[in-house]
C-alpha cells in the first residue's frame, strides 16, 4: 500500500485549516482535532500514512503525555511524527526527540519551509524503511546460506569421519591394533586435551578442535600397514635394523596421508598428517623422525604421543604383559618412557582417574 496520506492532529481549527491548504494538492489529508479520534485513525490508516503532524495541547494533558502513549503503542517507530509548536527552548526540543519525533514545525507557519521539511522527512523515512526491509531480506538470505553451509560442513565432517574410521579399520584388519586400542587412543586424546584446555588456554584448544584431534589420533599408526608382519609382530627384541624399519612408520604414515587421503577440511588434514608424523617426537629432542624439541612439537602430537605410550604400557603386547595403571602412570611421570613437557604431565596427572576409567571401559578381550 502506498504511503500517500498525511494525518494532521491539531486541536486549533485555524492552524489545522492552514496545514490542510499547504498539503492538500500533493497528499490525501486526514484531519483530526482530538486525541481519541487520532488514535482510531492511526490504527486504521497506519499503513498508508507518510507522516503525522501533531499538536494536541489538550486540557490536563500535554504533547509529551500524548507522545508517551503513542510510543507505548509503537506508532513512533512505524511512522515519522513532526511536532507543531511555538516553544523554542532546547529542553523542549530535546524531550521530543527523546520520545522519537523526527522534527518540529514552528508557528507561525511558513508554507515553503514546511513543505520542504515534510518532503525531506518523508523521503528519509521511506529510504530508511526500504533499507531496513533490504537488510532484513539480506539477513534472511544470509541466514539460509549459513544454514546451508553449516549443513554442508556437517556432511563433509561426517564424510571425513567415515573416511578416517574406514582407514583405521584397515590397521585393525591386519591385526596390528585392536578395535579397543583405537577407542582408547581416541578417548585418551580427548580426555587429555580437555585437561590441557582447562589448565593452559594459551594452546587455543576448543571442544571442536579436540573432536578433530580425537578422530585424527585414529590414524597415528597408519604407516604400520606397510611394515612387514615379521617385524611388527615379532615377540623378541628387535635388531637395530628392524627398529629403524619400525620407526619409519611415522614418515610412511605421513606419505600415505599426503598421497592417498584427500580432505576438503584443511584443519582435519593438517592434524592427521602432523600426528602421524610426529607422535614419537619427544620434548627433549630425542624422538623421531625429525628430532623436534619442546614446543616445536604441536600440542596435538604431544597429546597423542603421551596417550600412545600410556596405552602401550597398560596393554598386553606380543613382547610384554600389561602394566597396572599405577605403574604406567609412575613410569610416564618419572620419564622412563621418554620426556614429556611439564605442562603435559600436569594435565595428565589431573586426568589420571579419567584415564583409568577409559582403560576399564575399553579393555581388550
Amino acid at each position: 500500500m502506498p504511503r500517500d496520506s498525511i494525518l494532521i492532529l491539531e486541536n486549533d481549527d485555524a492552524n489545522r485549516k492552514k496545514l490542510v491548504e499547504i498539503f492538500q494538492d500533493k497528499y490525501k489529508i486526514l484531519e483530526i482535532s482530538t486525541e481519541k479520534e487520532g488514535i482510531e485513525v492511526l490504527r486504521k490508516h497506519a499503513a498508508s500514512l507518510a507522516v503525522v503532524l501533531f499538536n494536541l495541547m489538550i486540557p490536563a494533558k500535554n504533547n509529551f503525555q500524548v507522545l508517551q502513549m503513542l510510543s507505548e503503542k509503537k506508532f513512533l517507530t512505524r511512522i515519522p511524527f513532526i511536532m507543531i509548536t511555538d516553544d523554542k527552548t532546547a529542553e523542549y526540543e530535546k524531550k521530543g526527540y527523546k520520545y522519537g519525533i523526527v522534527s518540529y514545525i514552528r508557528q507561525p507557519f511558513h508554507p515553503d519551509v514546511i513543505k520542504q521539511l515534510v518532503d525531506n522527512v518523508i523521503e528519509v523515512f521511506q529510504y530508511k524503511t526500504q533499507l531496513e526491509a533490504t537488510v532484513k531480506t539480506q539477513t534472511e538470505k544470509l541466514k539460509k546460506q549459513n544454514e546451508m553451509l553449516k549443513l554442508m560442513a556437517e556432511k563433509q565432517k561426517h564424510m571425513n569421519e567415515v573416511l578416517v574410521g574406514s582407514l583405521s579399520n584397515v590397521v585393525e584388519f591386519r591385526n596390528l591394533e585392536s578395535e579397543q586400542h583405537m577407542k582408547r587412543i581416541q578417548a585418551f586424546s580427548i580426555c587429555l586435551g580437555r585437561s590441557i584446555m582447562k589448565l593452559y588456554p594459551e594452546y587455543g584448544l576448543t571442544e571442536e578442535k579436540l573432536e578433530v584431534i580425537g578422530w585424527a589420533s585414529l590414524l597415528h599408526d597408519i604407516g604400520k600397514i606397510v611394515i612387514p608382519d615379521n617385524i611388527i609382530l615379532k615377540a623378541g627384541k628387535l635388531t637395530e635394523d628392524e627398529y629403524e624399519i619400525i620407526k619409519s612408520h611415522t614418515t610412511k604414515g605421513a606419505e600415505i596421508i599426503e598421497k592417498l587421503i584427500h580432505l576438503d577440511d584443511k584443519e582435519f588434514y593438517d592434524y592427521i598428517y602432523d600426528i602421524a608424523r610426529h607422535h614419537h617426537e619427544k620434548y627433549d629432542g630425542n624422538g623421531y623422525p625429525d628430532g623436534l624439541r619442546g614446543e616445536a612439537i604441536s600440542i596435538a602430537a604431544q597429546i597423542v604421543s603421551l596417550v600412545d605410550v600410556y596405552d602401550a604400557l597398560t596393554s598386553r603386547r606380543v613382547y610384554k604383559a600389561a602394566y597396572t595403571t599405577d605403574k604406567a602412570f609412575q613410569m610416564i611421570i618419572n620419564g622412563q618412557s621418554g620426556v614429556f613437557s611439564p605442562k603435559l604431565l600436569k594435565a595428565f596427572t589431573e586426568a589420571r582417574e579419567e584415564f583409568e576409567v577409559i582403560v576399564k571401559k575399553y579393555c581388550d578381550e
